[in-house]
């Protein structure tokens, strides 16, 4: 019977996604026809037809659910009793989610600017190298990686194997974990990297940086190669170089790119899921706002308090676009 349910439920899911696709093709058909035959509609009927279903989509796909996501967020567990901002203070004043606030704080302040600074160094050191491709292709590797399989990669890296009391160091078994295993070649005691807070949450950030500093590569190496060869020429005719020349031609040159880049990096930080949920599962003092809204929500079954860390993932997100995209149209119109 719980197949025949199952088969049901998932045949009338089908029935109603190619219903939705359908209904879609029919009215961009529709539009597609009417701006094609009616030559003299004017410029407003026109531009309405194309963004319709654009607008509808966002409203009912981003703009509703944004609403209803605000409107929970002061309602109860089971979204029935109104309670006003009591899930807000418990966010900030409850040692649970000071510590999901302490961590994402971390994340955003360390991912950004550690990944930032790495990218810049390396595309500063292989500018123009005889190696300069395939060193940046090492670095960049990463980012084609998905978040899950980069946090399987660096759990192998951290994996502990317990020693074995009463065994002779020279007996016990080898470490998986390449770091333990490093740390037995040294003479030390391997450790357990992922269970031992507040470490264990800058063990997790390694990943994110590993990830973002390609990324944070790309662009910068753009930058520094759109800088004007003359105003490198001058700089060098004036005794610049080394340290000097990458202090007061390279950074000022390149600070919109550095904006950008800091602050893409930070929003996609401020999102983290995927190291978090994949690593320890929010445990060990591990959890961020991204990941703790998800568990409020979807296993403790808490949607007041799951929509209220959403709504403070907006507020925090948001300054970041808006200051992003300002920086952008600077760079444009400085071009």
């Amino acid at each position: 019977m719980d197949v025949l349910k199952y088969a049901d439920t998932t045949g009338e899911k089908l029935v109603l996604m190619v219903i939705a696709v359908l209904l879609f093709v029919v009215v961009m058909g529709l539009v597609l026809f009417a701006t094609d035959k009616i030559k003299r509609l004017p410029a407003w009927a026109v531009a309405t037809a194309f963004l319709a279903p654009a607008v509808l989509g966002l409203a009912f796909g981003l703009v509703w659910p944004a609403l209803e996501t605000i409107k929970k967020s002061f309602y109860d567990r089971s979204g029935n009793e109104f309670v006003g901002v009591d899930n807000y203070v418990k966010a900030v004043t409850q040692d649970e989610f000071q510590i999901v606030l302490r961590n994402t704080a971390v994340w955003v302040v360390v991912v950004p600017l550690a990944a930032t600074a790495i990218g810049l160094v390396y595309a500063v050191l292989v500018d123009r190298s005889r190696f300069e491709k395939f060193a940046k292709v090492l670095v960049f590797l990463p980012m084609s990686i998905s978040m899950v399989g980069a946090s399987i990669i660096w759990r192998f890296v951290y994996e502990y194997r317990p020693v074995l009391e009463g065994v002779p160091a020279e007996n016990q078994p080898a470490q998986i974990g390449l770091m333990n295993q490093m740390l037995v070649w040294f003479g030390l005691e391997p450790q357990q990297f992922l269970i031992s807070p507040p470490l264990n949450t800058f063990f997790l950030i390694v990943v994110m940086i590993w990830i973002q500093a390609g990324f944070a590569m790309t662009v910068l190496s753009a930058a520094i190669k759109a800088i004007p060869d003359d105003i490198v020429e001058a700089a060098t005719l004036d005794g610049l170089g080394g340290l000097r020349m990458f202090r007061y031609i390279t950074v000022p040159s390149i600070q919109p790119a550095l904006v950008v880049v800091i602050t893409t990096i930070a929003m996609g930080t401020l999102k983290v899921f995927d190291i978090v949920r994949t690593m320890t599962g929010g445990n060990f003092e591990t959890s961020v706002a991204a990941f703790e809204f998800y568990r409020q929500s979807f296993v403790q079954r808490n949607t007041g308090m799951g929509s209220a860390l959403a709504v403070i993932l907006f507020i925090l997100v948001t300054p970041l676009v808006v200051y992003n995209v300002r920086q952008m149209r600077k760079s444009e119109e400085n071009r």
